[in-house]
């Protein structure tokens, strides 16, 4: 039995998005980040479809129709999924050509730094960052 404080260490599991139509979500993940589709299951009456994500496990859940969408940002909760990128104006060029919108950038926030947000469905934001 283990002593009081002595936890065993978290570990990360997943990042667990909603979506309003998760395949055409998943299509964009992988044909945009590459992204690999898992598997699908049902969850109640929702279908949830798991990707792996540059090794990060990514849920992506159907949401009930009328869900309302996230307020415009800054807003409290998960603001963007981070992305390390070697060139930056590659990846940015290789997005355009898929049709991913870009919401702004390039930006250099500090020396060596290099960072580009991304527009995903349902309101998610993806930041590239390239660092030097």
């Amino acid at each position: 039995m283990r002593e009081t404080g002595d936890m065993e260490p978290y570990r990360f599991d997943h990042i667990h998005l909603r979506a309003t139509d998760p395949e055409a979500a998943a299509a964009l993940w992988a044909s945009a980040f590459g992204a690999t589709i898992k598997g699908r299951v049902q969850a109640g009456p929702w279908l949830r479809i798991v990707l792996d994500l540059a090794g990060v496990t990514l849920f992506l859940e159907q949401v009930a129709p009328g869900t309302h969408a996230p307020p415009a940002p800054p807003f409290l909760g998960l603001e963007h999924v981070g992305l390390g990128v070697a060139d930056l104006d590659a990846a940015m060029a290789d997005l355009a050509a898929k049709g991913v919108p870009l919401l702004s950038g390039p930006a250099e926030p500090r020396p060596g730094v290099r960072i580009a947000f991304f527009a995903m469905p349902d309101h998610a934001v993806v930041e590239l960052i390239e660092r030097r």
